[in-house]
């Protein structure tokens, strides 16, 4: 969460939000949730507990929509960012949609969003069309992106 709150241009989420996400259940969709960690050797789980912010470099949450992926949320943190991380982050997900045979891989993000886009771009997905003022604080529009898998 504090991760997510440090980056304005994040998709900001609640902690009910997140905890459905990472928890599932029975019931809600199939979802890919990755988080990327920096690595500190002989560090306990207690140690790690009491760190709320502890390592984390990035996180990437998509959901399963059969018969195609939805990228919900990607986030890398300021100080982890152009070192290929996100690629990284995105990349897992195309491979989860090709090992289901998924059909495509969809998102929507912030217009003024230009590295995310480009990121989005060099992965193959194509710009397919805009919601007016979908996002609020401040008033944005979405532009939506498609990567067909076939």
């Amino acid at each position: 969460m504090d991760l997510e709150r440090a980056c304005p241009t994040a998709a900001h989420w609640t902690e009910q939000q997140y905890r459905q996400a990472v928890g599932g259940g029975s019931g809600g969709p199939e979802r890919l949730v990755l988080v990327a960690e920096a690595s500190r050797p002989a560090v306990s789980a207690a140690e790690r507990s009491r760190d709320s912010g502890y390592g984390v470099l990035g996180f990437m949450v998509a959901r399963r929509l059969t018969p195609e992926w939805e990228l919900e949320n990607i986030l890398v943190a300021p100080a982890a960012r152009q070192k290929g991380l996100g690629m990284q982050l995105l990349g897992a997900l195309l491979t989860a949609a090709r090992e289901t045979n998924s059909d495509a891989v969809f998102l929507e993000v912030r217009e003024s969003n230009t590295a995310a886009r480009k990121l989005y771009e060099r992965a193959g997905f194509e710009q397919t069309g805009r919601r007016k003022s979908y996002y609020t604080s401040p008033l944005e529009d979405a532009i939506l992106y498609r990567r067909s898998m076939g």
